[in-house]
C-alpha cells in the first residue's frame, strides 16, 4: 500500500498525541485538565458514599472544567496573587498534607490486636468488678458539708438538701450520680464511697479539689464491662491519638521554636 508522506506523518501525529490526550480529561484555553484530577475527585466522593459510574464522571468533568475556567479568570485578574488567598491556599495545603503525613505515620506505626487487648485488661481492672449508685452533696466550705450532715442525721431528705449542691449536673436530681465505676470519681471520692453500705451517708465531709462532698450510697451492683469486641474500636481510635500525640510531642521538642 502507498502512504502518502503528508498522510504519514498526521498518521503518527495522532498516535503520538493519543497517549497525552488520554492523561488529560479536557484542554481549556489551551491548558490541560489532567484525568488524575478526575480520579481524585472520584476517590473523594467515594469515601462519601458515591458510586463510581459514568453518570458521576461524566459531572466530575464538567465541574473540572467549570472550575478550570473560574480559576484561570481569578489568575487573569490577579485575584490569586493577593496575601489573602494566598494564606488560605497555604492554609489547605498544610491542611491537606498533614492529613497525609498521619495517614503515612498510622500505616507505619499501626494499633496492633496486643496493644487492644493490653488495653482492654487496664481498663477491666481499673475499673473493678462492681458498680456504685451514689449522690452526693457538693459545698465550698466545710462547715456548711458538716451542717448538712447534721441536718440529715435529723431527718432531713437528702434530694432536697441536694438542691443547693455546686455540682449543676446533680443539684436537680437530688444528687444523683447515677450508675458508675469508683474509677470515674477522684481518688477521695471514690474512697469514701465504697467504704458506704448501702443507705449510708457519709460521716464526714469528703475533701477534693471542687469542694467538700457529703455522699450517700443508693445501691451497688455486679459491674457489666463490655466485650472486647464490643469496644475495640473505641480502644483502638483512642490508642491511635496517643500515638499522635507523642508523635507530634516529639517532633515539637526536636523543633528550633524562636
Amino acid at each position: 500500500m502507498n502512504v502518502k508522506p503528508a498522510r504519514l506523518l498526521l498518521t503518527l501525529v495522532a498516535a503520538i498525541a493519543l497517549p497525552v490526550m488520554a492523561q488529560n480529561l479536557a484542554v481549556v484555553n489551551g491548558k490541560p485538565v489532567p484525568s488524575s484530577r478526575a480520579d481524585a475527585m472520584i476517590k473523594q466522593l467515594s469515601t462519601q458514599g458515591q458510586q463510581d459510574s459514568p453518570q458521576l464522571r461524566a459531572m466530575v468533568k464538567e465541574e473540572l472544567i467549570n472550575r478550570e475556567i473560574l480559576i484561570q479568570e481569578a489568575d487573569r485578574l490577579g485575584l490569586t496573587t493577593s496575601p489573602e488567598v494566598k494564606n488560605q491556599v497555604e492554609i489547605a495545603r498544610q491542611s491537606i498534607a498533614i492529613r497525609a503525613l498521619v495517614q503515612d505515620f498510622l500505616k507505619k506505626n499501626p494499633v496492633s490486636d496486643a496493644d487492644i487487648k493490653a488495653e482492654y485488661d487496664r481498663f477491666k481492672a481499673q475499673a473493678g468488678d462492681k458498680e456504685y449508685h451514689a449522690r452526693h452533696i457538693l459545698v465550698d466550705k466545710e462547715e456548711d458539708a458538716k451542717a448538712i450532715i447534721a441536718k440529715l442525721k435529723s431527718g432531713a431528705k437528702f434530694e432536697e438538701l441536694a438542691k443547693q449542691s455546686k455540682d449543676p449536673g446533680s443539684a436537680a436530681n437530688g444528687g444523683d450520680l447515677d450508675w458508675a465505676s469508683p474509677a470515674s470519681f477522684v481518688k477521695p471520692f471514690s474512697d469514701a464511697m465504697v467504704g458506704l453500705k448501702k443507705g449510708e451517708i457519709t460521716e464526714t465531709p469528703v475533701k477534693t479539689q471542687y469542694g467538700y462532698h457529703v455522699i450517700k450510697l443508693d445501691d451497688v451492683r455486679a459491674a457489666k464491662i463490655p466485650s472486647l469486641e464490643e469496644v475495640k474500636p473505641q480502644i483502638a481510635e483512642s490508642l491511635q491519638q496517643k500515638k499522635l500525640q507523642a508523635f507530634q510531642e516529639d517532633l515539637r521538642k526536636k523543633a528550633k521554636i524562636q
